[in-house]
């Protein structure tokens, strides 16, 4: 495998996570649409085509979950149910808590774990693949759009190495809501369509509840499955890979003079925009392996994440981060080193002239910073009321997140509260910061350069409120619903913050400890893996 010489590499190792035995769960469905009569049927259409499994042999091993001993439905979208065209009333059922349990394969599926490898934290693992997930199959949309439905923590599979393939509730409970609340925030990402839980114990440092989570993806191919092949020199399958993804996601590439290289750049748009989302909101993804990048550019895996709270640019969350690899300031250049590793696989592909392939993917993947850089300055105009572009944007953008560093004011609110100032009240802003010198000293600036939008006031305070969150999934309130849901049965205060952060910008009286930070302490907060 032929290196890019782009990047950078620092190394870790990993940790675990603790949360007691749950028992006598409280069956409850989740929605902001209606919630249905709980009822028996026979049957769940979801008219599978299982394209990946039919056009991909060798790519995948056809599996089957682990049995559970008491499937219950916990949580179940019927919001997505309705948009993937599924019969929600059917599968709000115990038909249903058997089919997302992995007990009963539905109608037209074809279970299978895939093949994959990875870059993890800068050291190529040549297999990984679902080592406790499996594809159940693919469904179109009521738009046509294909989507995968996948059980995550259904059991070993042959992928597994020595895990058990299961996962505990609260991980699942955590993807379930950070996925969503990343979907009202308009940032590309997997769903989660429904949480069981098994009645069984996972194991870590004890025995904890086991779940199981059904995910929804545009497709889990990651930039680690063309690694996978492409370690091994299995040329014709990388491009049986890169033609199926073309068709899959970026159609238009085939049409290129050069359509491999324009799948680079079409994935490349795709992640950069993805993380430019991310550092716009503050969210810190913690683990961006090279296994963790998608193709079709969703967030994907929420073990280790975390949303920011002070900001600081060297924050890291991840237990296993040791040397902060994937600090929040780091993000942007980690984007530009894995996708220098899917530029790798496609050098045969490119063009037959192998130095000439090479030169062309290190042009393109030299070109994703600035990809990431003008998403990313589009994003943060926005969140400062500037429609039109400026030489001095970006200088004006950086010197705020400088003021906000040196002043420890909140991430979230700090964006939030500057639609405030416009409405006459500026205090709310200033508060946020330990010296409001260094904020008022940015203000005046801002305010002349607003000056040139001619937009009103209001009319500017009104855009930004739309593009800045007043609620995300908070840190320490993420803690307290899942030892809520975990420790005492308690789903109740879960689905209210999932409420909550699924309307992220509409700001609700009541709801103010949604928005509030939580107490400073010594101890940094920590996020696990959750396998």
């Amino acid at each position: 495998m032929r290196l890019l010489a782009l990047g950078h590499e620092l190394h870790t190792h990993p940790a675990m996570d603790k949360i007691p035995q749950l028992k006598d769960v409280v069956f409850i469905v989740t929605s902001q649409a209606e919630n249905f009569e709980t009822g028996e049927s026979t049957q769940a259409n979801f008219e599978f085509d299982n394209s990946f499994a039919r056009e991909l042999e060798g790519c995948y091993l056809p599996w089957e979950a682990e049995k559970v001993s008491e499937p219950r439905l916990l949580m179940f979208n019927c919001e997505l149910a309705a948009e993937l065209g599924l019969d929600a009333a059917a599968l709000v059922s115990s038909l249903g808590a058997e089919i997302f349990s992995g007990n009963r394969v539905p109608n037209g599926a074809k279970p299978l774990a895939q093949a994959y490898a990875g870059h993890q934290f800068g050291q190529f693992s040549p297999k990984l693949g679902d080592g406790r997930a499996l594809l159940l199959g693919e469904i179109k949309d009521t738009c046509g759009k294909r989507h995968d439905i996948q059980l995550k923590g259904s059991g070993r599979t042959p992928f597994s190495r020595n895990g058990d393939g299961k996962a505990a509730l609260g991980p699942v409970l955590r993807e379930y809501l950070v996925s969503e609340a990343m979907n009202a925030l308009g940032v590309p990402t997997t769903r989660a369509l429904a949480a069981v839980t098994t009645g069984d114990q996972v194991f870590r440092e004890t025995a904890l509840p086991g779940a199981v989570l059904t995910r929804i993806a545009a497709s889990h191919l990651r930039v680690g499955t063309f690694q996978f092949f492409a370690a091994r020199g299995e040329t014709e399958i990388v491009r049986q890979l890169a033609d199926y993804a073309i068709a899959r996601h970026y159609p238009a590439a085939r049409d290129a003079d050069k359509p491999y290289l324009e799948f680079f750049t079409a994935v490349a748009q795709a992640q950069a925009l993805l993380v430019a989302e991310w550092m716009s909101i503050g969210f810190i993804h913690g683990v961006m392996n090279t296994d963790n990048t998608t193709i079709s550019g969703e967030t994907i895996d929420y073990g280790p994440c975390a949303f920011m709270d002070v900001y600081d640019p060297d924050t890291v969350f991840s237990s296993i981060d040791l040397r902060g690899r994937y600090a929040y300031a780091n993000q942007p250049s980690i984007l530009t080193w894995n996708l220098a590793r899917l530029a790798e696989t496609l050098i045969t592909l490119v063009d037959p002239n192998q130095d000439r392939a090479l030169e062309l993917l290190t042009v393109g993947a030299k070109e994703v910073s600035g990809m990431f850089v003008d998403a990313w300055l589009a994003r943060m105009r926005l969140k400062i009321g500037l429609n039109s572009p400026e030489d001095n944007d970006v200088k004006l953008i950086n010197r705020l997140l400088e003021a906000m560093h040196q002043g420890k004011a909140d991430f979230t609110l700090t964006f939030r509260r500057l639609s405030d100032v416009l409405r006459g009240n500026g205090t709310s802003v200033r508060t946020l910061f330990e010296d409001p010198a260094v904020f008022d000293a940015w203000e005046s600036d801002w305010r002349v350069r607003l000056s040139r939008e001619k937009v009103s006031a209001r009319d500017c305070a009104d855009s930004m409120d739309q593009v800045n969150p007043i609620y995300i999934p908070r840190n320490h309130k993420v803690e307290e619903v899942l030892a809520a849901a975990v420790n005492h049965g308690n789903i109740s205060e879960f689905q209210d913050m999932l409420s909550v952060v699924t309307r992220p910008f509409d700001e609700v009286n009541g709801q103010e400890t949604y928005a509030e930070p939580g107490d400073k302490t010594a101890v940094p907060f920590r996020t696990f893996c959750g396998t």
